[in-house]
């Protein structure tokens, strides 16, 4: 995958992220996690966008002028394993929002696995 298909996507997935957020909070099923953006969401959702949207195209933009050094190229596959991780919350909540606990339980399940793994060491 190339570096601007990379960073096209980083752009996407903070679009949908912003959207899926506001979607979640209209259906009173989530709010936003990140207390910074939760702050500017209280501003009211056309600034939560601008704002998501600026942060997003910024990074993308950035990360792709940036192509021809290995940290940026590298750079962009960390945000991208962040935001495809995070849309499997969105998934989950989604799931959850229509009355289907399964993707949750499996989440809090993978979610505790780091734990009982640390734990059979200490």
């Amino acid at each position: 995958m190339g570096t601007l298909t990379k960073s096209l996507l980083l752009f996407t997935l903070n679009w949908l992220d912003a959207q899926l957020t506001i979607l979640w909070l209209h259906l009173n099923v989530a709010g936003e996690g990140n207390a910074l953006m939760a702050r500017v969401l209280s501003h009211g959702e056309w600034s939560f966008l601008a704002v998501k949207l600026a942060i997003g195209a910024f990074a993308a933009i950035v990360l792709y002028r940036c192509r021809h050094l290995a940290l940026a190229r590298r750079g962009l596959t960390v945000p991208l394993g962040v935001y495809f991780g995070l849309m499997l919350i969105h998934a989950a909540t989604g799931c959850l929002a229509l009355g289907w606990h399964g993707p949750v339980l499996v989440l809090n399940y993978l979610g505790s696995l780091p734990g009982a793994i640390l734990s059979l060491f200490v």
